[in-house]
């Protein structure tokens, strides 16, 4: 059993930045990816950003240059940094991990991200 809970949402203006963490809990053999989504209402969930254990980041071509994905595998941690917020940035944020021993998927319960203009 994995569990992530996310943190660091909030409300910034336009241009302003907040940092977004996911800590992962529980039975933890082996967390290969973690990532990012967002889902807007109406809206399938899209990718925001993933890292792989080795490094390898995949970003959405809509946050590229702008958000940047960390991780620290020590702690079963990644981070979203989010700079250059835009108000269409503005949704629900997902935390993602892949546990490989379990081969299973988890995604945390979100935390809101509001940019205003």
């Amino acid at each position: 059993q994995v569990q992530l809970v996310e943190s660091g949402g909030g409300m910034v203006q336009a241009g302003g930045s907040l940092r977004l963490s996911c800590a992962a809990s529980g039975r933890i053999f082996r967390i290969t990816t973690m990532g990012w989504y967002r889902q807007y209402p109406g809206k399938k969930r899209e990718l925001v950003a993933t890292t792989t254990a080795d490094g390898s980041t995949n970003y959405a071509d809509s946050v590229q240059g702008r958000f940047t994905i960390s991780r620290d595998n020590a702690n079963n941690t990644v981070y979203l940094q989010m700079d250059s917020l835009k108000p269409e940035d503005t949704c629900i944020y997902y935390c993602y991990a892949r546990e490989a021993v379990l081969f299973s998927d988890f995604w945390g319960p979100g935390t809101q991200v509001t940019v205003s203009s």
